[in-house]
């Protein structure tokens, strides 16, 4: 196999990094490099700035059926190339085919949603008194938006950070996580042959570590979209208040998902395997905890661990395949940490802990206690705790007794304790027969407590990306 060697996509072309350096790009299979590419400085960041605030002027007055067209553009190449992007998303971060075909069906969603937002952006005539004045507001476009994607759904955060920004009139500088960067640039390529003019979406690859602050303090980037941990985004947020910016934060989650025992068995057992194992458990709004009506519980422990022992672990690019590689070693080893400290500390292994390769088998633990790292970090991998419960008050109590408030999900045929659920569960999402895994463009996502600020969605967004200015003309 070729590698291929990458750089940054600044002002419309590739850049070479100032220092000319590159990184490995790894593909989390076998650890075998997938990719070198270009390891971005201070002065690339600069760069990359500098050309979204000099392509800003231009780009601001641009029309909405420009924006519009070139979105509808991108979105209709990206189906087009779909078969490219899947290849990536399966060889870059280890998504199994059937993630990746989901994800590029919703990133050409978010991209026809951010499309229509371009007709979106109103103002108001305001009342006034004073006598022969017409008082209005209008909204205009803030300027260079910084976006920092994950590895774990690299082409829809890719997107996310991008439509809606370029939508409203702002332009862009994405850094993508180090796990994930040719998906992004790809993204720009896709950008570019859409139609899109130099300097409206730029991207910097390398090392958040290095590079990510100098991005995010810089004095001409106005907002700062971020989604990743919550260790990570604690740190942004606290740059963007010192230095009086906006920001975004989609971070971790410890998602509860509540099975009372009026609950539909084989329909909470599906949506428990969905929510804990879909990418080897690697996504913000994973099923980590399942709480479960005592009067059921071995009843559905035993379907969870028959339903998890027998997922795919085989050829990513096959449709059997639910179980892939966990993107790296540092990872792996958390991993590891958490199902040692639980197992050594009393906890059950009821399936999984072993590893094939980089791969972790689906795994269930029950006898899990609040002492244990896992019963309240989030562990990112194919590990979720089982719990009973003996009624729905416990199951709501435990549900919340948790910092992390991203997504949760209740089992039940009762509409009464599936509204309560609704109303009273502290988390940004909550579904009600469904699992926690769930997303569409339009609606608004995000969480609350150290799980989010803010919402990623064309309706916030919209006054999100955009200033208010109140303008008056005196007639008369």
């Amino acid at each position: 196999m070729t590698i291929t060697q990458h750089h940054h996509w600044i002002g419309g072309k590739d850049t070479i990094s100032s220092k000319g350096e590159f990184f490995a790009d790894l593909n989390p299979i076998d650890d075998s490099v997938y990719a070198d590419v270009a390891r971005g400085t201070a002065t690339d960041v600069e760069l990359a700035v500098q050309a979204a605030h000099t392509g800003f002027e231009k780009y601001r007055r641009s029309l909405p059926k420009e924006r519009e067209a070139w979105l509808l553009r991108a979105a209709e190449l990206l189906e087009s190339k779909s078969s490219e992007f899947i290849d990536i998303l399966v060889d870059e971060v280890g998504s199994p085919l059937l993630k990746a075909q989901r994800e590029v069906e919703t990133s050409v969603g978010i991209l026809r949603s951010a499309a229509g937002a371009t007709r979106q952006l109103t103002g108001k005539t305001l009342p006034t008194d004073t006598s022969g004045r017409l008082s209005m507001s209008i909204r205009q476009p803030l300027g260079v938006i910084a976006g920092i994607s994950p590895f774990n759904v690299p082409l829809i955060k890719d997107i996310k950070h991008s439509a809606m920004p370029l939508a409203t009139g702002n332009t862009v500088v994405l850094l993508p996580s180090e796990y994930a960067p040719v998906t992004a640039l790809k993204v720009a390529a896709l950008f570019a042959e859409a139609g899109f003019p130099a300097g409206a979406f730029n991207v910097v690859t390398g090392y958040g570590a290095e590079i990510g602050d100098t991005l995010t303090c810089h004095p001409l980037v106005r907002m700062v979209g971020f989604t990743g941990s919550s260790r990570i985004g604690h740190h942004i947020s606290a740059l963007c208040g010192k230095h009086t910016k906006r920001y975004s934060l989609e971070m971790g989650g410890k998602n509860p998902l509540v099975v009372l025992k009026d609950a539909e068995l084989e329909k909470a057992v599906q949506g428990s395997v969905i929510g804990s194992f879909l990418y080897q458990g690697q996504i913000c709004m994973a099923a980590s905890r399942i709480y479960v009506d005592e009067s059921i519980h071995d009843a559905f422990l035993t379907k969870i661990q028959a339903a998890a022992k027998n997922l795919g672990m085989g050829d990513l690019r096959s449709p059997s395949t639910m179980i892939g590689p966990i993107i790296h070693e540092k990872q792996r080893n958390r991993i590891r940490q958490h199902l040692h400290d639980a197992t050594s500390k009393g906890a059950r292994l009821r399936c999984g802990g072993n590893w094939q390769g980089n791969r972790c088998e689906p795994t269930i633990l029950t006898g899990v206690e609040d002492h244990m790292l896992i019963n309240h970090e989030e562990t990112f991998g194919p590990v979720t705790s089982v719990y009973p419960v003996d009624s729905a008050d416990e199951a709501l109590r435990l549900a919340n007794a948790s910092n992390l408030g991203l997504s949760a999900s209740i089992y039940t045929s009762n509409l009464t304790q599936a509204m309560r659920f609704a109303e009273e569960l502290e988390v940004g999402m909550v579904h009600v027969n469904g699992t926690t895994i769930q997303d569409e463009p339009h609606i608004p996502f995000g969480g609350v407590g150290d799980s989010g600020f803010g919402r990623e969605s064309t309706d916030p967004d919209l006054s999100e990306f955009t200033e208010w200015k109140w303008v008056t003309v005196q007639h008369s």
